[in-house]
Formats: structure tokens, C-alpha cells, sequence
């Protein structure tokens, strides 16, 4: 069995989101929190530590290039997280999500190997985020500092975090109450078309500006031009720390 894609999207599009007791339960709940985590786009909080990580390029930031392996990363068991809400309905449901547009992942890399990143879902100009997963020191902070600057480049106008954490608390994310989340959430998903019959035809144009770019090999980005000012937007660790500063 898998989720029924317009389902899954329709529910985002009201505040609701799947999760499942563990990885091999077999039944998928949904869940609409009475308290949200967000992180205001405006507000990241960007530590001296980590603006010199990113500035200084020790990982490599991909999007969209790995994004079952990022699922699968985030679905594993660790030592603090013996268990994992993404069940195999879910992890089907968001793959064939991915396949059509609307699913995105943020990779780190160092070197060649997958050592962290992130996955969500994105609705007009609002990104919900659904897990981010680390094998090394900060290169899950990294995956989300990019991500809240290629999402400013894109115009989005809400990133979801669903639960607060102290990890997330520390980057700038806030609760809000269900009310307040359902304006915000109205105003992000407005003219999105997810009726009967709809035609999934992938995120937008939000998320072509903020993924689409990172998507591509890196020759096909090269440009003579600073990083800051090619016309894919911050695209090196050096002006993704700069644009963050500035908003911070």
C-alpha cells in the first residue's frame, strides 16, 4: 500500500502530515500539532562557527541528486534515535512524491560521501520540512542553512518544521499557535490547484528558483560573475553565509 499522493498533498495543504510508530508499523497516522514550529526565513540564526564551516567549504551542498539516500539516512535507526517514524508507506509515498516534483532533499557531502541533508515537501511558497539526518559534525546545520537561503532566493514565504526541538530552537525557529500557522499556510499554498482530478505537476516556481540550481552538475553553474550575483543565486558556501548574515 502507499499514501495516495493528491491525499498527502492535500493534507499539507491544511496543516496535516503522516507519521507512523515505527519503521515497520504497518498502519500511518495523521498528525495536525496544536503547536507549530516554523523558522521565520528572516530570522536564522547563523553562529560564528557555523558561517566559517560554510564559508569555508568543507562540505559540498547538492539538491535533488540523492534523495532516496537522504530518505533512507533519515530512516535509519541511530544511537539517539533507536527508532523512526518514516514507516515503508511513507518512505514509498514520498519517493513517488519526489518523482514528481514535489519532495525535495538538500545533500552534504564531504568528498564523496553522504554525510548529512534533509527532506520535505514543497507547496507553493511553503517548504515542510519532514526530517534531517547528520553523520558528521554540523552537516545537518549546514543542510539547513542552505535551505533557508535558497528558499529566500525562491520567494518562499514559510518553512514548517512540525515539532520544536532544541536543536531547531537554536537555529531561529519559533512556535506559533494552529491559527496563527493556518493564515501563514493560507497565504503560502494560495493558488495551488489540488482539487479532484488535479494533474500533479511538481512544486512550482519557488521551488525551480531554489532547488533547480543545485540540482545541476557543477560546470553547468559555472559563471565568471561572484558567486552572489549569477542569476542562480547564492550557489557557494562563501554567499550563503553572506546572504544569511545580512537577514540574520
Amino acid at each position: 500500500m502507499m499514501i495516495d499522493p493528491l491525499v498527502l498533498l492535500q493534507a499539507y495543504s491544511i496543516g496535516v502530515f503522516p507519521m507512523a510508530d515505527d519503521r515497520d508499523a504497518e498502519e500511518v497516522y495523521w498528525v495536525e500539532p496544536k503547536r507549530r514550529a516554523i523558522l521565520p526565513l528572516d530570522a536564522f540564526h547563523l553562529s560564528h562557527s557555523l558561517s566559517k564551516v560554510i564559508r569555508q567549504d568543507r562540505f559540498r551542498v547538492t539538491a535533488n541528486r540523492a534523495f532516496g539516500r537522504i530518505l533512507a539516512l533519515c530512516a535509519e535507526s541511530a544511537a539517539d534515535r533507536p527508532s523512526t517514524w518514516i514507516n515503508h508507506e511513507i518512505e514509498r509515498a514520498y519517493t513517488y512524491l519526489h518523482r514528481q516534483g514535489f519532495a525535495h532533499s538538500v545533500e552534504v557531502w564531504e568528498g564523496e560521501e553522504l554525510v548529512g541533508g534533509l527532506y520535505g515537501v514543497a507547496l507553493g511558497t511553503a517548504f515542510f520540512g519532514e526530517s534531517m539526518v547528520s553523520r558528521r559534525t554540523d552537516a545537518s546545520k549546514v543542510a539547513l542553512a542552505w535551505l533557508v537561503a535558497r528558499m529566500r532566493f525562491g520567494g518562499f514565504t514559510l518553512l514548517d518544521c512540525q515539532f520544536m526541538t532544541d536543536h531547531l530552537r537554536s537555529m531561529g525557529a519559533v512556535e506559533i499557535s494552529q491559527r496563527d500557522y493556518l493564515q501563514l499556510l493560507g497565504v503560502a499554498v494560495a493558488g495551488v490547484a489540488l482539487g479532484a482530478g488535479a494533474v500533479l505537476s511538481g512544486s512550482g516556481a519557488a521551488a525551480a528558483l531554489a532547488f533547480d540550481p543545485l540540482a545541476l552538475e557543477p560546470a553547468a553553474t559555472a559563471s565568471p560573475l561572484p558567486p552572489s550575483f549569477t542569476v542562480s543565486g547564492p550557489v557557494s558556501g562563501h554567499s550563503i553565509a553572506q546572504l544569511l548574515t545580512q537577514t540574520s
